[in-house]
């Protein structure tokens, strides 16, 4: 556990990515041959397609996984910093402009290269789909990223999309170990994990304090569907490992103890995007702050009540203010 008046900072490096938010039919999705629930990467042009077949405007946020999570620890009061690559474009300032009006100091390298989108296409259901074109973040490279960008640095958040280019996140990792951080990876995608799954054994084994998976993510790296052994299974190599399962709350498993987080449940459900990524930010807020697990857990269960209360991954400010009572 980290000690209270060190550095708190939390520091994250992913895909700067706009989130475009639709409402749509699970008929809609069906005419893509999308995957009701999952990532799939696509060209500019075919998510520009996919928008002009639909009658809804979309709503306009800054996101990626990592993103969402530090501006989540920004606005609960957390220090906060982001490291990105995005395009110099209209998305790209409106992107920066909301990570400081977040809180969160930007590092951002600028690329000719577009900014990257991510259509999410919420069904009545509302699970959300996501239509993604990294942009700009695909240009990022390990030369533009230095061991000075996480000086006081106590927690560095890696998204596990990153894994896609290997010799960018070990780069990413080696340099954020230099400065002393320790290591939080969010594995964010069970097909990323799935196809990628022996890379992130061994980050994992060599780099990770602290593990993040949802119940897709852990039973494509583990093998187990039941929760205790997939808790137990992620723990293995690291000194914090978290399952979070939806509704039903989530384990945290650190020096073979496991703890059970009970759900928040007092308020409506609207749209589930993001609710992973605000259960990581109130988590790592608490760890940075040198909370317990316990109540670490607990802030996160409600940071991802919140962010379910409304459209997108942003919770409002009436939401952090109820949050930040119990923090």
């Amino acid at each position: 556990m980290l000690k209270k008046n060190q550095n708190t900072r939390v520091t994250g490096i992913g895909a700067a990515l706009i989130d475009l938010l639709i409402n749509e039919t699970d008929e809609f999705l069906k005419k893509f041959n999308k995957i009701k629930g999952g990532m799939t990467h696509h060209q500019n042009h075919e998510i520009e397609n996919i928008l002009k077949q639909t009658s809804q405007k979309p709503v306009v946020v800054a996101g990626g996984a990592a993103c969402n999570t530090i501006i989540g620890i920004g606005k609960l009061g957390g220090k906060a910093r982001f490291i990105g690559k995005r395009g110099n474009d209209k998305y790209g300032t409106l992107f920066e402009n909301q990570l400081i009006k977040s809180n969160v100091e930007p590092l951002f390298d600028i690329s000719k290269t577009c900014t990257g989108k991510v259509l999410s296409v919420i069904t009545p259901d509302f699970e959300r789909s996501m239509f993604t074109h990294l942009g700009a973040a695909s240009k990022f490279n390990s030369d533009q990223i230095t061991s000075n960008m996480f000086k006081n640095t106590a927690i560095a958040v890696i998204e596990g999309y990153l894994v896609i280019n290997y010799e960018f996140i070990i780069s990413v990792l080696k340099k954020a170990k230099k400065a002393n951080s320790l290591i939080c990876l969010d594995l964010s995608s069970f097909e990323v994990v799935e196809s990628s799954k022996d890379i992130f054994k061994t980050i994992v084994k060599d780099y990770v304090d602290i593990l993040i998976a949802n119940e897709d993510e852990a039973k494509a790296f583990t093998g187990f569907s039941n929760k205790e052994k997939a808790i137990k299974a992620l723990s293995e190599n690291v000194y914090i490992a978290v399952l979070k399962v939806g509704e039903k709350g989530s384990y945290i498993c650190s020096n073979n103890k496991i703890l059970k987080i009970k759900p928040k449940t007092n308020g409506k459900i609207i749209d589930t995007t993001g609710a992973g990524d605000l259960w990581a930010s109130g988590f790592l807020f608490g760890i940075a702050n040198g909370y317990s697990l316990e109540k670490s857990g607990e802030i996160a269960s409600l940071c991802g009540l919140e962010v379910c209360k409304v459209i997108g991954a942003d919770i409002p400010e009436q939401g952090i203010k109820r949050i930040k009572k119990i923090c």
